[in-house]
């Protein structure tokens, strides 16, 4: 079995005060390769905190996290900024577009930082403006686009560098319900014609229902649900 995320006993607890707060207690999940998985829980319940980990952005404060086989634990700080650059992609609530950069450029330069060349990450970037259906925009500065065309250009930002794993933290949870759905059918439709995994958060179980497999993260616990989406 090939796996792209393996999180094994993964603890994570932050000190206020006299207090210790257990937000992870214990999480266990392994994720292989073009697999979508939802991560569903209520505000605060820990959801942001386990991608962060996941994503090399905080550390755990026990457990283990390998990212396509690689033991991150043990990863010196320039070896976790290769390990994101060149094996993840991120996507969040809010695009954090480059506001005076276009839709390509947002993207191709997300393409170079990956270690495409000018015009190799630039027809990486009309590519992927096609399959999200935004050939026509690609001139187009964020603040000329609408909310659901920044949301798809954020998308497409984050699988310029060719990730094997996306990490998505609320990715439609901006939009309004219509869009929301149309985003993230068009999301899906493209990380899968490109294999890619994906642990996506939401706190809408409708969407988290379109995943291979679907965990509900309560009291700091992974649980997965019964059934699952084929």
């Amino acid at each position: 079995m090939t796996y792209i995320l393996e999180i094994n006993d993964l603890t994570r607890s932050f000190h206020q005060g006299h207090k210790t707060i257990d937000v992870l207690r214990g999480v266990s999940l392994s994720i292989e390769a073009g697999e979508l998985v939802g991560l569903v829980g209520a505000s605060g319940s820990g959801k942001s905190t386990l991608l962060q980990i996941a994503g090399l952005l905080d550390k755990a404060s026990t457990g283990t996290v390998r990212i396509d086989g690689v033991d991150t634990g043990a990863a010196k700080d320039d070896a976790r900024t290769a390990i994101r650059r060149d094996k993840l992609g991120f996507i969040y609530q809010f695009h954090h577009l480059l506001p005076e950069f276009t839709a390509l450029e947002n993207i191709a330069l997300a393409a170079r930082i990956g270690g495409a060349a000018d015009k190799e990450a630039s027809d990486k970037a009309r590519q992927l403006l096609g399959e999200l259906n935004l050939s026509d925009r690609e001139d187009h500065i964020p603040a000329k686009l609408s909310g659901g065309e920044q949301q798809r250009v954020a998308i497409a930002r984050a699988l310029a560098g060719e990730p094997k794993l996306i990490l998505a933290d609320e990715p439609t949870g901006n939009l309004d319900e219509t869009t929301a759905v149309r985003v993230f059918d068009l999301f899906l439709e493209t990380v899968q014609n490109r294999g890619v995994a994906a642990v996506i958060a939401t706190h809408d179980m409708n969407l988290a229902n379109k995943m291979n497999r679907q965990f509900t993260l309560r009291e700091g616990l992974l649980n997965p649900k019964i059934s699952s989406s084929t």
